[in-house]
């Protein structure tokens, strides 16, 4: 949705930051009243667009969240007086909503209005793309072109795989609820999945102008907490949330103070939330003693566990690293994790060992169109001393780096050699 220009900067800003911050939740709140994900978001994006034309010259209202509640709900209260129903059903309904769009709802009913959602768009009617895609675009507030590039589609088909989903999910009458106990089991798996692929996009997003986007992580968390406690006898949710916190907790190093990317090996770790990570790993251990096999989460916890618990980056266990991605890529075939498998080994037994790995996955035509592939390779010619080699491979990277942070940083990294 492109808002109108508006010449108040200050009131450009709060804008913007609302969008941001507020969309995805009004988008639930509209779907759970209306039943339908295009009215919700096309009332939504209606609400912020009279705000860009009213609030410069008006002002802002002394509660913008609930102005923007009660505009998208008059907007979606004329979308569904004028659907394709009976008008006798459009003004039944119409009178019947009215007075519950009076007043907005407190903050606390918005991320359980999110959680229906999301499990409304994890509905085993839809293939398991679909299901993350359209998590992305409603509860990451991610434009369509920006879910293409995470899932490295061209944007038109993008556009036509979340239409099809939204008609699936409107022919079948999927409701947006949260499913009842005896179906709940089932819906966690693809549900946990797109948790953590909103606060993947939270912890480096997939374009734009900064690394992070904070609220997407803290929306994660706070979703992952409310799955755990959904489901408090299940492993997988306790074991997501172990994982989040232990790799949050390295937010506050990631970025330099000019906004600079700082990798792992580089960071401060006295800027880490040493709370977070003693939380984290005591919500694995309590994972990791409950009955049954070990959920691919838990493993992934470990992982991160062994680089918050090392000292300095170079004293970090990548031998046990090494094995714990060699475990996690045998349960589940990622090639991400092949990436990230790759990587340690180098650094457990050298750099000449994890190119051969990345080699490998190039011959196979894995991950070749993705930066971090060609920037993992560089790093590791350059340690290797083959300057040339390093510099194509930065190249590669640059030109597939979609987040100008990220881009930048490999740009920086080119001109060292």
């Amino acid at each position: 949705m492109n808002y109108p220009h508006v010449v108040d900067t200050q009131t450009t800003v709060i804008l913007a930051e609302l969008v941001q911050r507020e969309r995805r939740a009004l988008v639930a709140t509209m779907a759970k009243r209306t039943q339908s994900l295009d009215i919700a978001e096309e009332a939504v994006d209606r609400a912020f667009e009279a705000a860009f034309g009213q609030w410069p010259t008006e002002g802002l209202p002394d509660n913008p969240r609930a102005w923007l509640y009660r505009a998208a709900a008059h907007k979606a209260t004329d979308a569904l007086r004028h659907h394709k129903m009976s008008e006798r059903v459009h003004e039944e309904l119409g009178r019947a909503m009215e007075p519950a769009w009076d007043d907005a709802p407190d903050s606390e009913s918005f991320p359980d209005d999110q959680l229906r959602l999301i499990f409304t768009c994890c509905h085993p009617a839809l293939s398991t793309d679909a299901q993350v895609a359209l998590a992305l675009r409603l509860l990451s507030g991610l434009s369509t072109e920006e879910v293409a590039r995470a899932f490295a589609v061209p944007e038109v088909t993008m556009a036509q795989r979340l239409v099809r989903a939204k008609n699936k999910i409107r022919a079948a009458k999927i409701p947006y609820e949260v499913p009842g106990q005896s179906e709940l089991g089932e819906r966690m798996v693809a549900v946990l999945d797109v948790v953590y692929a909103i606060f993947n996009e939270g912890y480096v997003a997939t374009g734009g102008a900064s690394l992070l986007r904070v609220d997407l992580a803290a929306e994660a968390l706070r979703l992952s907490q409310l799955l755990r406690a959904l489901l408090p006898e299940r492993r997988e949710p306790l074991s997501l949330l172990a994982l989040l916190l232990l790799i949050d907790a390295r937010r506050p190093a990631r970025v330099s103070a000019e906004g600079e990317l700082v990798l792992l090996a580089d960071q401060e770790r006295a800027l880490w939330d040493r709370a977070q990570v003693e939380r984290g790993k005591a919500l694995l251990e309590e994972s990791l003693k409950k009955p049954g096999e070990v959920d691919h989460y838990a493993i992934e916890a470990s992982i991160q566990a062994l680089h918050d618990e090392a000292s300095t980056y170079a004293e970090t266990d990548f031998i046990q690293i090494a094995a714990l991605y060699k475990l996690l890529r045998d349960r589940a075939d990622s090639p991400l994790v092949e990436l990230n498998e790759a990587v340690a080994i180098a650094m457990a037994s050298g750099p000449a060992h994890g190119l051969s790995r990345l080699r490998d996955m190039k011959k196979r035509g894995v991950l070749t169109e993705h930066h971090l592939l060609h920037a993992a390779e560089a790093d590791l010619l350059r340690r290797l001393g083959r300057t040339a080699d390093a510099k194509a491979a930065y190249q590669r990277a640059v030109g597939f780096a979609t987040n100008q942070v990220e881009r930048a940083f490999l740009e920086k990294q080119l001109r060292s050699l």
